[in-house]
């Protein structure tokens, strides 16, 4: 029996096609418009497009353009990181999914690749199903609601479109936990030893999470998790929230606020991991690489060290062809593959 024309697309967040004030303000257009980031109808979201079109649009894009070429190499990190975990991923279900013939594709809910032309173009190319894998740990209707959006507007306007489905989340799976783990084992085997390890979440406003928005308690579980498998005590490791924007409150305690507290605390060795990233990219490059940095050791601190993302790790890819065999069930007959069941039972 012919297999269907299986796709898997790794979403992330989006970049700027180029790191110049034109690019970084068709980008910031796309994502600030969009409802699910900033909230609010009628008066308030008059407001809020006045500011954006009229104030943000005009004056942020040249400072974060700049940001962007501090860290650019060919194209965006974020970019070039989803490519390789795309390439990874492809040869490692190749391997364990020979018969499957799935291919695995690229896409951004902002920016390019974008997931509606990618949806169109595959579509057209006879996939027939088409497994949406969301590179969010932690679910939030900032970031992975978006997507689900997408998808029902191209839904509505193809008249037949392919099984379409999506993860909603990985924040407590056992082999992420375990990635999690096995990249802050192995810096710290290479690394002077730090007093603390801070989990820095990218932030939400808190009245998203009083309206029911999950990903605080998700973030909390990941923390949790992670330092309950690395033995950390209490005082060990704390969870914090960066790249607030705006004046309203957001998710507390801040990264910033905290890194500044700390040396005074006697705490003046930090090391600092970012879950919610799935890659390296401004938020962790240059926010908390750079900038945190600067913040922790201008109050007194004396050792800094950032623990890069997931990235395209073996620990990574282990993950995501974990999590496409558990979503694709009905697809395929996956009697012939290459056994991984022992993969969840070791991490647990």
């Amino acid at each position: 029996m012919t297999q269907p024309k299986t796709a898997v697309l790794l979403v992330n967040l989006g970049s700027p096609d180029q790191p110049t004030p034109a690019a970084v303000r068709r980008y910031l257009k796309e994502f600030l418009s969009d409802r699910r980031v900033v909230e609010g109808d009628g008066l308030m979201r008059l407001i809020w497009l006045t500011v954006l079109n009229g104030i943000i649009l005009t004056f942020r894009p040249r400072k974060v353009a700049k940001l962007y070429a501090s860290i650019w190499d060919q194209d965006s990190p974020l970019r070039l990181i989803l490519n390789q975990q795309v390439a990874a991923l492809q040869r490692a279900l190749q391997q364990q999914m020979p018969a499957q013939n799935i291919q695995v594709y690229s896409a951004m809910t902002y920016g390019n690749p974008g997931l509606t032309a990618r949806l169109e173009e595959l579509t057209d190319a006879g996939y027939r199903k088409i497994l949406v894998l969301p590179l969010y740990p932690q679910y939030s209707a900032t970031t992975t609601a978006p997507i689900y959006d997408l998808i029902s507007r191209f839904q509505m306007k193809t008249r037949d479109f392919p099984d379409i489905r999506v993860i909603h989340d990985y924040h407590d799976h056992p082999l992420y936990i375990q990635a999690l783990a096995e990249s802050v084992q192995d810096f710290r085997e290479a690394h002077p030893a730090s007093d603390k390890l801070i989990l820095s979440y990218h932030g939400i406003p808190q009245e998203y999470a009083a309206k029911g928005d999950p990903y605080p308690e998700h973030c909390h579980r990941t923390s949790e998790l992670l330092a309950e498998r690395l033995g950390l005590t209490a005082d060990q490791w704390q969870t914090t929230f960066q790249s607030r924007f705006g004046p309203k409150a957001w998710l507390q305690p801040y990264t910033d606020k905290t890194l500044e507290a700390l040396p005074e605390s006697g705490v003046k060795k930090v090391d600092i991991i970012c879950p919610a990233f799935s890659a390296d990219c401004l938020e962790t490059l240059e926010e908390i690489a750079v900038e945190n940095r600067d913040v922790f050791v201008g109050a007194g601190g004396e050792q800094y060290q950032y623990i890069p993302a997931l990235n395209a790790d073996e620990g990574m890819i282990n993950l995501l062809v974990r999590l496409v065999k558990d979503n694709s069930s009905g697809w395929f007959n996956l009697a012939n593959t290459t056994n991984t069941e022992n993969e969840i039972n070791n991490a647990s």
